[in-house]
């Protein structure tokens, strides 16, 4: 067997799909088949159910397939402790990042990875928790930076930092003239949330569960709206929609500074407030987190991706070391 083969039944079992799999390895279809006809048969074992449009793993091939994703990332680590011999940051680090970080994170982050570590070619990812950890495990990505909770997947974590929420109304309502709101203001307006599998839609509704039902009479709410990103409901905010919470980062950076006259736009109609409880219990916050592979060699890389955080602004949030 070669790690070819071992390369291209990894790419099978992730894709589902023989044309799909071929692909993403860039060669034939059929030059993929025969070799992997090829491996069954030196196996002895079946490793994949064949049928119309339908690719499946066998339960013995699951096993396989694991098998040959670690082979394949320890052939990766030779070559990783070749090149960290001449330089540690050597090559490029594939980061995963969720839809509700990425766009207020990675700007400044790539900024300050290129000013130190311009050797270290960041390639980045942005999609949902639950596809993130499964690339993570497949090898698609080398880290990702996400929020937790998520399933214990046996990655290493370091954390960042911890994110406060703040309420978004707009300018108009009559919460707008308030300095701070608590979860209990919010049961009687009409939220506005993220769709399914969004995890910061899980977060919201862990701060107000009462918008779990969307029940049109529960608790004095009228009805809640989805959005597909937080700067689509920042302008169904703006409209007038309902209200919602946001990550502190997402504010913009002259909202909350007063007296400062904010450019003419949707987001000169949002009033940004933070969410305090009156028992002086801890606002609601999230807990952001660099997770990767325990199998990943590259500590250093690790290293300087955190370092380049922690040289980001990061306005409102915690630092965690």
């Amino acid at each position: 067997m070669t790690l070819t083969e071992l390369k291209y039944i990894v790419a099978v079992a992730r894709e589902k799909h023989f044309g799909r799999a071929a692909d993403a390895c860039y060669v034939s279809q059929p030059t993929l088949s025969v070799a992997i006809k090829k491996l069954e048969e030196e196996l002895d074992v079946k490793l994949f159910e064949r049928s119309a449009g339908e690719v499946t793993v066998t339960p013995l091939g699951e096993e396989i397939v694991r098998q040959a994703q670690s082979v394949l990332e320890q052939a990766a680590a030779i070559k990783e402790i070749a090149k960290r011999g001449k330089d540690p940051l050597a090559g490029p680090v594939t980061l995963g990042v969720i839809y509700t970080i990425g766009p207020y994170l990675l700007p400044e982050l790539v900024r300050h990875s290129i000013a130190h570590n311009p050797q270290m070619l960041l390639m980045l990812q942005e999609n949902f928790t639950v596809k993130l950890l499964e690339m993570l495990r497949t090898g698609e990505i080398d880290c990702a930076i996400l929020a937790e909770p998520f399933p214990d997947t046996g990655l290493a974590i370091a954390p960042l930092y911890d994110e406060p929420f703040m309420a978004a109304v707009p300018s108009t309502h009559p919460l707008a003239a308030r300095e701070s709101v608590t979860a209990a203001d919010l049961k009687s307006e009409t939220m506005l949330l993220l769709g399914a599998g969004h995890c910061f839609r899980d977060h919201v509704l862990e701060v107000c569960p009462e918008f779990a039902r969307f029940s049109s009479n529960a608790e004095g709410i009228r009805k809640s709206f989805e959005g597909s990103s937080l700067e689509t409901i920042k302008h169904m905010v703006a409209a007038g929609m309902g209200v919602t919470l946001v990550p502190r980062l997402s504010v913009p950076r002259d909202a909350l500074q007063k007296g400062v006259r904010r450019r003419k736009s949707d987001e000169s109609h949002i009033r940004y407030l933070p969410v305090e409880e009156a028992d002086g219990s801890a606002p609601p916050t999230r807990r952001v987190v660099l997770a990767w592979r325990r199998s990943f060699t590259r500590y250093e890389a690790i290293a300087a991706l955190r370092n380049a955080v922690y040289a980001c602004e990061l306005p409102g949030v915690t630092r965690l070391s």
